[in-house]
């Protein structure tokens, strides 16, 4: 006030006057005698009025403390909002919240018609405390509660903000958009009271009392076009799934209806097929706009949230396909159940490579149906915090938890969630309150459990009745209207019922071949040739390997190598114009490099696997001064295919689930997922069990994921030497996948190369080296790279032979070692390399060679572990005789803690291998 040069006496009347049109209307005065009179009064701290330069005897305007407090209050509006919003549609609203009194920011009843400087809230400006409140209330505690707070990017903070606060988190649809919403809420309703009534007590895993999902969906693929989404990669557990795969996929009732048959053949999958809530779905939907979205829901296991990684893992494959490099045209949607969300630990690891560079997908928009129980869990035992969401702060996430009885609200959300994700690029969240109106399935009874919860449920109106009263209550609809949308559904639902009627009785000539052409209609199923041993060449000329050689061993002019490193690649380079040895990561970087130079791109993902975890590998070259990097296999041609190698968190179910799930939508491309150690597929089981095995079979998905997985006793205790092969092997039948055990560099090279040149595509398990990744005799000529195919089985060349001892893997060198020490001349040692399937007719071929020797299996896993249960019966049926075992005594773990026990037992299993 000091620098101002304003007169005194007839000026201090003006002011007066000015400041009191301020007083009753903030916004009726000038812009700058408005930030003249809120300025002063911050800056007098409240003991002046704006003429008191003119006037000292004038009283206060406002108190500092209070217009600060303010500021405050609509920060805690913003962070606590969610504590007062009324969430659940089975309780009344809540109390207010007692942190969100104005008595907690020093101010009263007297200071609500007192107005305010704003800050940025609004856009700025004046507003009387009464209508901050209400503006506040109306924005964060009504039936959106938003936790965005958490968010240290004030970018981010400030957006929600602005797309929020001017429209009080109110929605504002068209007439027209309505009635659709309106449409959904009683499509979804009338589809489960429908199966409800009319297939008593067979599992169906019902939405009821979350039926708003199915109109958030629809709003969600309603906005793609303008948010420019192009296709939707979802993932989801059973509870809704058929309402899902009708009321917004559109899969034909009638289809559907059929699949309730107790007479029922599942001819939508091949295989052992699965139940009908688990099956995949594709569809090419329509929005009113004209537009069109690709939408493909995965096939999933029981294992609810599982299924996140693979629905990443397809996105991120899908966004290849499109070259949609950006990744914004193809969206990953999750619909999670609040108990697994919370419970879970695959959420969590998901959402952690959510920004990597080797999977993001550009934000991920997950759509939580909160029915506040778990089976019979209530949320009290179910989790530690306050909300199931809150797993998703870790990311900053904001997060939006909604009343389901409010289905506007909820689309609303819902597109603005993915205006978010395109915005941004990262994944928000929607917690949508509502409840399960029956127990876990149709046939269970929640009363046991919660009876006071189903009481409130039993007398509690469906969505479509809140919402039909509110639209007619403001004139958009009328009742009989309503009731018009109920018939018209309730129609086409009982039609579509005798028509799959009509089709069960059916069994003529036409309706056979109708059944046939469309058993594949929709679904996710892949058609593929049967397994088959036929070889398949895949050497290579001379001039391709030595091209990918130059590109393996050369780096930048500039680039300054490690010394190790530049003596690693000399080596290489001087292996090849020897034409050998080629060691084992020689063998694996040459299959790359000819995929790569074939045109078949490939994607190698595992912790620490860019250098190896035994230093065998180093795809990625580090400079020893800048810490810049190079990678040799994507610069070996012009036009070559893509090479992407990436060090994962150090998580495995997720990024094996996330791999597996690149693998079923870009089969063109080698994807390989190693794991550190063999063992560390444990953490990884479920994958492997629910997707990778059985996935063929059950959903006629077909994978050529490669899992590298380092195998082998060396001594080093019990953690980190078994791969668990037994596991593998016994979850093998129907030609599910490969397993294979290999010995040499060569074999690698080809079994790689193979899997891209056949014809179908099958998981490969490869139980991979550690201490033959160095050993001398492990390694191979290069010829043996330029010529020739994978072989399953490998004969000796012994020339007669009084006894055959069959093994697989490492044990192999330890049994050439001890024969030649040994001088043991007449045993021949032949490598089953692949495991499964096995190739029978070649070990027939062998058994006929070796008709009169004494057949031994030998191992180094347990007897209890490795292929021994496996291939005993198998080798007396070919063999015609009971082999005898040569290995390590069973045992509860996998290996002796002790190197000298190790040795110890090595050698005694060795001698009765070849002596006993």
């Amino acid at each position: 006030m000091n620098s101002l040069n304003i007169p005194t006496g007839a000026n201090a009347a003006f002011i007066e006057a000015a400041y009191e049109t301020w007083r009753q209307n903030p916004d009726s005065v000038d812009p700058t005698w408005r930030a003249f009179f809120q300025g002063f009064t911050l800056g007098s701290n409240g003991t002046t009025a704006p003429a008191a330069a003119l006037d000292e005897s004038h009283p206060p305007i406002i108190d500092s403390l209070k217009q600060s407090n303010v500021h405050y209050l609509v920060n805690t509006y913003r962070a606590l909002g969610h504590l007062q919003a009324h969430l659940d549609p089975l309780s009344d609203a809540p109390p207010a919240h007692p942190k969100l009194s104005i008595g907690q920011f020093g101010l009263t009843e007297a200071d609500l018609d007192t107005s305010f400087d704003v800050g940025t809230y609004l856009g700025g400006g004046q507003m009387k405390l009464h209508a901050v409140v209400d503006a506040l209330r109306a924005t964060y505690c009504e039936h959106i509660g938003v936790e965005y707070m958490h968010i240290q990017d004030g970018e981010v903070r400030q957006w929600l903000q602005d797309r929020m606060e001017p429209i009080r988190n109110q929605p504002h649809f068209s007439r027209a958009e309505k009635i659709r919403i309106l449409r959904r809420v009683h499509k979804a309703e009338l589809f489960e009271r429908f199966l409800h009534t009319k297939y008593v007590g067979q599992k169906r895993f019902s939405l009821e009392g979350g039926e708003t999902m199915i109109a958030a969906l629809d709003a969600l693929i309603e906005h793609c076009p303008s948010a420019g989404v192009d296709e939707v990669v979802m993932g989801m557990a059973h509870r809704g799934r058929l309402n899902v795969l009708t009321s917004v996929m559109r899969k034909s009732f009638d289809l559907l209806f059929e699949q309730f048959s107790e007479n029922y053949i599942p001819d939508a999958v091949g295989g052992d097929g699965d139940v009908k809530y688990h099956l995949g779905y594709e569809a090419v939907l329509q929005t009113s706009s004209g537009h069109q979205v690709e939408v493909r829901l995965a096939a999933n296991p029981s294992h609810l949230e599982i299924v996140d990684p693979v629905v990443e893992g397809k996105a991120r494959a899908r966004q290849r396909i499109r070259g949609d490099t950006e990744r914004r045209r193809v969206l990953p949607l999750l619909i999670h159940g609040d108990a697994a969300f919370a419970g879970q630990g695959v959420v969590a690891e998901t959402m952690n490579f959510s920004q990597l560079a080797g999977y993001r997908t550009g934000g991920t928009v997950h759509f939580i149906v909160n029915n506040q129980i778990g089976f019979t869990t209530d949320p009290i035992d179910a989790r530690s915090t306050r909300y199931c969401t809150d797993v998703a702060k870790m990311i900053e996430a904001p997060v939006f938890h909604v009343n389901g009885d409010d289905p506007e609200v909820v689309c609303m959300t819902m597109q603005l969630a993915l205006d978010f994700r395109e915005r941004f690029q990262r994944d928000v969240v929607i917690d949508m309150y509502c409840y399960r109106r029956h127990g876990h399935n149709e046939s269970d009874e929640p009363a046991f459990t919660q009876p006071t919860l189903y009481r409130k449920i039993a007398s509690h109106e469906q969505v479509s009745a809140v919402l039909s009263q509110k639209l007619i209550a403001e004139g958009t609809i009328t009742a009989e209207e309503s009731e018009a949308v109920k018939a018209e559904y309730t129609a086409a639902l009982e039609a579509n019922l005798e028509k799959a009627k009509a089709r069960e009785t059916t069994r003529s000539a036409k309706r056979l071949a109708e059944m046939e052409a469309r058993k594949f209609h929709g679904s996710t199923a892949v058609v593929q040739p049967e397994y088959h041993h036929q070889p398949v060449p895949t050497g290579v000329t001379p001039e391709v390997l030595a091209q990918v050689v130059r590109g393996l061993t050369t780096v930048p002019e500039n680039f300054k190598l490690n010394s190790k490193i530049k003596r690693f690649l000399d080596h290489r380079a001087q292996a090849h114009t020897a034409g050998g040895p080629v060691d084992w990561g020689f063998g694996e970087a040459l299959a790359f490099g000819t995929l790569l130079l074939d045109g078949t791109p490939v994607r190698l993902s595992g912790q620490d696997c860019q250098r190896g975890t035994f230093s065998h590998r180093h795809a990625v070259l580090h400079d020893a001064e800048t810490h810049e990097t190079y990678t040799p296999l994507v610069n070996l041609a012009e036009g070559q295919a893509k090479f992407c190698v990436y060090n994962s968190l150090l998580s495995e179910a997720a990024v094996l689930g996330f791999d597996y799930g690149y693998s079923l939508d870009y089969p063109q491309m080698l994807c390989l997922w190693e794991a550190q150690f063999g063992d560390f597929a444990n953490g990884a089981q479920v994958v492997i069990d629910q997707f990778i095995v059985s996935g063929e079979s059950k959903w006629q998905r077909a994978s050529g994921i490669v899992l590298l997985l380092p195998h082998g006793y060396e001594g080093q205790g019990p953690e980190h030497s078994s791969a668990r092969l037994e596991r593998f092997l016994q979850a093998c039948a129907e030609n599910n996948i490969q397993v294979a055990n290999l010995t040499t560099p060569a074999q690698f090279f080809h079994i790689l190369r193979r899997q891209m040149k056949r014809d179908f595509r099958k998981p490969l398990v490869v139980m991979s080296p550690k201490s033959l990744l160095r050993h001398p005799a492990a390694t191979s000529r290069i010829d043996d790279f330029t010529s020739g195919a994978f072989q399953e089985i490998l004969d000796d060349t012994v020339a007669t032979a009084s006894r055959v001892v069959l093994c697989s893997g490492k044990v192999y060198y330890d049994l050439c070692d001890y024969r030649e020490k040994n001088k043991l001349t007449d045993i021949a040692l032949v490598r089953v390399e692949q495991l499964y399937p096995l190739h029978t007719e070649r070990l027939a071929e062998i058994a006929q060679k070796y008709a009169d020797a004494r057949l031994v299996w030998c191992q180094e896993e347990s007897q209890n572990m490795g292929a021994w249960s496996y291939i005993a019966p198998q080798l007396e049926t070919i063999f015609g005789r009971k082999p005898h075992y040569a290995g390590r005594d069973a045992s509860a773990s996998p290996a002796v803690g002790s190197l000298a026990l190790h040795k110890l037992e090595l050698q005694a299993f060795l001698k009765d291998a070849l002596t006993a």
